[in-house]
């Protein structure tokens, strides 16, 4: 392991948050996510930061039940992806915290492709997963063990299509990468745009997600085609949603034709404008209501924010807030259980309700969220170029709206 790594600074997280929780009885849980340069490395090490601080929350008031602390057991899901698919390494990984290290629970996954493998692995073993990507159809397939607090890509789909239909969209244009996320994410913009009422002309394109260098060819044609909105539905691999953005500029697509993104990376503001600058302006992105000046924050939210911010310096992303909301919600369950098991979980995640950054959350057994409370999704707009994530107007739905949306000028052929 390299010296300065996201897999080496994540398990040093792990050693030192398992050493606080000195001689008391143990409570293990899982952490199961990309932390070598096959998977996404970013989220892997934001997701441990997040449950590290959790369970530093939970130390501080006195342990789960009678005082047992949490120990974690780190597993990189990519350990072994170099030579096999990444679902057998993630399958790979599961199994040995389930079987050998005998976790109560397990956090994970990060990457869509691999979630379905790992949420069956986890239901056939009968251990409690707190599923942390945007799967549009895990916690739908009613699993008993798999649990979510985060929002999938279709309800992400579906409040971007409606406003693109509320601000009058004829032609909507998709650019996405041949990943499942990729897939997932267009085909419900897809399906939602082409529906009535007021249907829509959608252009798409897919491109392959690990050997593309460039797409300026297929943002000439969407140029050519003069949709009313672009969709970016690159990932954070090779061909990213960044490099997409400045190569619109390049081609003349963007400024002029309104942008909207599926993933929030607009949301690490200082990282977003170094990587696009004055081309990122005006760009319109879902996300939760997480941020600095959120009048909503509970105590618990406000803990977690100005812990992380105190030791990492910044605002925490979704990926840490999921992973913190997830352990402790674990912990909360376990002390309210009538043993400390698997089973026992289960049981009390499904009757309990349980403190969160943005109050009560509890998982009901329903056909449109089962075991899934996600948090309420809104539309953001940098509507100046340097601005912050609390300087972002607020755009849609109109509930929350903030500021009026701000449309770009019409492209101009030259």
């Amino acid at each position: 392991m390299g010296l300065d790594t996201p897999l080496s600074r994540a398990t040093q997280l792990v050693q030192e948050s398992n050493r606080a929780a000195g001689s008391a009885e143990r409570v293990k849980i899982g952490l199961l996510t990309p932390l070598t340069d096959t998977g996404w490395v970013v989220a892997g090490e934001m997701m441990t930061r997040g449950a590290c601080l959790a369970a530093e929350y939970v130390r501080e008031r006195g342990g789960i039940d009678d005082g047992k602390q949490i120990e974690f057991v780190l597993e990189d899901d990519q350990a072994t992806a170099t030579y096999e698919p990444m679902w057998r390494s993630a399958v790979g990984g599961m199994a040995k915290l389930a079987i050998v290290d005998k976790v109560l629970a397990v956090l994970g996954q990060w990457m869509v492709r691999t979630t379905p493998w790992v949420a069956e692995t986890c239901e056939r073993l009968g251990v409690p997963h707190f599923v942390t990507t945007g799967h549009p159809e895990v916690t739908a397939r009613q699993y008993r063990t798999a649990f979510r607090t985060f929002y999938t890509t279709t309800e992400r789909a579906e409040l971007m299509v409606r406003f693109m239909k509320e601000q009058g969209a004829r032609r909507i244009a998709i650019l996405a990468a041949d990943s499942l996320f990729g897939k997932y994410f267009a085909d419900a913009v897809q399906a939602m745009a082409s529906a009535a009422p007021s249907s829509c002309e959608v252009l798409r394109f897919d491109f392959d997600a690990v050997t593309t260098r460039t797409v300026r060819d297929e943002l000439r044609q969407i140029k050519a085609w003069n949709p009313d909105f672009f969709v970016n539905l690159g990932i954070m691999v090779q061909m990213d949603s960044h490099q997409i953005t400045n190569q619109a500029a390049e081609v003349g697509l963007r400024p002029g034709v309104p942008m909207l993104v599926g993933i929030p990376f607009p949301s690490v503001s200082a990282d977003f404008w170094r990587r696009v600058g004055a081309n990122g302006n005006l760009v319109v992105w879902p996300s939760s209501q997480f941020r600095p000046g959120w009048p909503g924050l509970t105590p618990i939210g406000r803990w977690f924010v100005d812990r992380y911010t105190a030791t990492y310096g910044a605002f925490p992303s979704d990926m840490a807030l999921t992973a913190f909301t997830d352990v402790t919600i674990i912990a909360q369950a376990l002390s309210r259980a009538r043993s400390i098991s698997r089973d026992g979980l289960i049981e009390s995640l499904e009757t309990g309700s349980f403190d969160s950054w943005r109050g009560p959350i509890s998982f009901a057994r329903n056909s449109d969220h089962w075991h899934h409370s996600p948090p309420t999704i809104q539309l953001l707009q940098y509507q100046r170029v340097g601005a912050s994530l609390e300087d972002a107007a607020i755009v849609y739905p109109p509930e929350l709206k903030s500021h009026d949306y701000v449309r770009p000028k019409v492209a101009v052929e030259t």
